[in-house]
């Protein structure tokens, strides 16, 4: 009966240096054809910006978020002086801007303040705000008044996701859940694909304000904004998600995506339109 037997040495060397030629030459001639596609993976080019496949093209919505980290002792008198420059701002219609929400961080960051603006028809629509308050003498009396009080301060612009719902104002009392991805690089529209069907799983209790991803500043960075009674309450909604169908799936999915991720529990300051 015939057995199979190892291959002498000198046979072993002589098809390992056949091989070694014989992608070399590929290599030198601009060309590995069907050997590459055995082991690199095709990826079509995407066709666009994924801010012009995920945005609500129909709103032209541009939101700034700002990040305050204040002195602890100054707390109190920032948010006394923010909420009234805030309402002149509001409510002034020469200033194509609006306050969304602000909030103090209650869990995270400490001493930390939060804000949202929402800047109704885009980048044209900040450029003219900023503009304006550039020249507003009582507003840079503000600032110069504000900085006294800080620690640190960052912000990043942001689009919010076409099949979030915009954020509103609400009735209270709501402590806010803000949480935050830092995505991958590339990974955006994938995301986004996931969480266009999630959402349906997140809106029972009317918990979801508002989902955004970055534009400027740190970017493939994701804001997840959700409101909820109480502490309980956040807790009885997030688990009653996982008795949905689909939502496993979609945490199965969207976590090997993620860089980093963080949550703050925040509560509205008096003047907050979410409330």
């Amino acid at each position: 009966m015939a057995t199979c037997s190892a291959w002498p040495r000198w046979q072993l060397l002589r098809t390992f240096d056949n091989w070694k030629r014989s992608t070399r030459w590929f290599s030198e001639n601009g060309d590995i054809g069907w050997f590459r596609s055995l082991f690199v993976r095709k990826v079509d080019a995407r066709k666009d910006a994924h801010s012009n496949l995920l945005s609500k093209r129909e709103t032209s919505n541009l939101y700034n978020i700002q990040f305050h980290n204040v002195k602890p002792e100054c707390l109190e008198a920032y948010n006394s002086l923010e909420a009234e420059v805030q309402n002149k701002l509001h409510h002034d219609e020469d200033y194509p801007c609006e306050v969304v929400g602000s909030w103090n961080t209650w869990y995270g960051e400490q001493d930390q303040v939060v804000h949202l603006w929402r800047y109704r028809g885009g980048y044209p629509a900040l450029t003219e705000c900023l503009q304006k308050l550039n020249k507003n003498k009582e507003y840079l009396e503000f600032r110069k008044e504000r900085a006294k009080m800080l620690i640190s301060r960052r912000n990043q612009l942001l689009l919010e996701f076409s099949f979030w719902n915009e954020p509103l104002p609400r009735q209270g009392p709501n402590i806010y859940e803000l949480r935050t991805y830092h995505l991958k690089p590339g990974t955006m529209i994938e995301w986004g694909n996931h969480w266009a069907r999630a959402i349906k799983y997140r809106q029972e209790n009317n918990e979801a304000v508002g989902g955004f991803f970055s534009q400027i500043g740190d970017l493939y960075v994701v804001h997840h904004l959700w409101a909820y009674e109480n502490l309980l309450s956040r807790e009885e909604t997030r688990n009653s998600a996982w008795q949905k169908e689909g939502w496993d799936a979609t945490v199965h999915y969207t976590v090997p995506l993620i860089r980093t991720m963080e949550s703050r529990i925040m509560i509205p300051t008096s003047s907050s339109p979410l409330q």
